[in-house]
């Protein structure tokens, strides 16, 4: 019944592409994140849905008149840089043979990314986007909040199989990521009842991504509590806040799990923790022998580790963004990859500063806030995890991206004094009425 279900989802959607092709993005953005085929048990399971979306998206681009500029910004010219570098760096990989089929998925990433940043153009386009991106990952956050509480924490949770947060640590990091996202989406709904429901959303996810018994996702949701705690306004109410709930979630899990939590300041006996260690130490080693390039994709073997690695038998995935950024593409990829980042936040901080005091720009104010405490939670609990190709974190940027031009257009069209990007091209800032058509 399911395979049905999301077979007739998606076909029945593909017409509705070159009408409104922002409801390719809607499908594709629900198919990559979610993966719902994989809670099927028949044909769709491995059913080519992506593709299909993906090629029907294309054809529209072709057919549609509406426009579809990539819009010229430090954040777009810096992401092309780094799909231009991974490239470099793929064609002087250290095992040639083994790289293509890591690459093409790469591309395919990178490449819908741009095509998102394409068809996204109004706050309608980026509020759906966002409820679709946002609960796709929250369905995982409710489905095992709701196991940890009925389990009471003694067994771990788990992604969705054959995809990027499959494993306990990496459904945990986006889990972390997704929760300020849903406080954004209260904002931005009129519904009490949808509130209270994305209230529940929240508390589950907060359990499932404790109940991973991921170190990383609890040093995540620290650093995020500390950056809240930091920029709100009412620190003794959020201070109290976390003072009551923060305590209940930890003092549910088992013994076992403050076990496993307490090899966080021991961890120089645990030997997870020393792998991972000397995965980044031979990233490092092999960036200092081939710097601008790095190794490429799959170096994570046997032969790279006796040549770079202190431990040569102890062969692991990188478990950083940064050292497999800087292991696979070099101190030049490593750099790119901050500046995306670092551009992103100063995006962030732009529509913080000037979407403030307009009411009509609140949303995208919310937005920016809620994004910069998800952009905290992936940057200290992506240190311990090979989620550099995770496409959750570059479509975040997309619709900050997206948002930035939206609200510059919305300043200039009332006259207000704005530096944005004051070199983009016209075409990149359609302008309001223009959009809305």
């Amino acid at each position: 019944m399911r395979d049905i279900v999301i077979t007739l989802i998606v076909f029945g959607s593909l017409p509705f592409f070159f009408k409104k092709p922002y409801i390719g993005v809607l499908m594709w953005t629900w198919i990559s994140v979610m993966n719902p085929h994989t809670l099927t048990y028949g044909f769709a399971s491995t059913f080519p849905f992506a593709a299909i979306i993906a090629a029907t998206m294309l054809a529209s681009l072709l057919v549609t008149r509406e426009p579809k500029n990539l819009p010229i910004t430090p954040v777009t010219c810096t992401f092309i840089a780094f799909i231009v570098w991974i490239n470099v760096s793929t064609l002087f990989a250290l095992q040639p043979d083994l790289v293509f089929s890591q690459w093409n998925r790469v591309m395919k990433i990178m490449g819908m990314t741009l095509v998102v940043m394409m068809l996204l153009k109004t706050k309608e386009h980026i509020q759906s986007f966002m409820w679709v991106l946002v609960l796709s990952l929250a369905y995982y956050g409710i489905k095992g909040g709701l196991f940890t509480v009925l389990t009471g924490g003694h067994y771990r949770v788990w992604g969705p199989g054959n995809s990027f947060i499959a494993g306990n640590n990496e459904v945990a990091l986006a889990l972390v990521m997704v929760i300020p996202l849903l406080h954004y989406l209260q904002y931005i709904t009129t519904s009490k009842l949808i509130r209270h429901a994305l209230t529940a959303s929240i508390l589950l996810s907060a359990f499932a991504a404790i109940g991973s018994y991921s170190r990383g996702a609890l040093l995540a949701i620290a650093a995020m509590a500390v950056f809240l705690w930091l920029k709100s306004s009412k620190k003794a109410v959020l201070g109290m806040l976390m003072v009551l709930v923060i305590p209940v979630l930890l003092i549910f899990m088992p013994e076992k799990w403050g076990e496993r939590m307490d090899t966080i300041a021991t961890y120089q006996e645990d030997n997870s923790a020393m792998g991972r260690i000397n995965a980044w130490i031979m990233a490092y080693n092999l960036a200092v022998d081939r710097p601008l390039v790095g190794g490429g994709f799959e170096i994570y073997d046997l032969q790279t580790f006796e040549r770079y690695a202190p431990v040569p038998t102890d062969v692991h995935a990188a478990h950083s963004i940064y050292f497999q950024t800087l292991g696979e593409h070099g101190f030049v990829g490593l750099v790119l990859y901050l500046l995306l980042g670092f551009l992103t936040w100063r995006s962030c901080s732009w529509i913080l500063r000037n979407a403030a005091k307009r009411d009509d720009l609140k949303w995208a104010y919310h937005l920016a806030a809620m994004s910069q405490v998800s952009i905290v939670g992936f940057a200290v609990g992506g240190a311990f995890l090979s989620l550099l190709y995770f496409d959750v974190p570059y479509y975040l940027m997309v619709a900050i991206v997206v948002t930035r031009i939206i609200v510059a257009n919305e300043l200039k069209a009332a006259g207000a004094p704005t530096n944005s990007w004051r070199n983009m091209p016209s075409a990149a800032l359609v302008k309001p009425r223009e959009m809305s058509r």
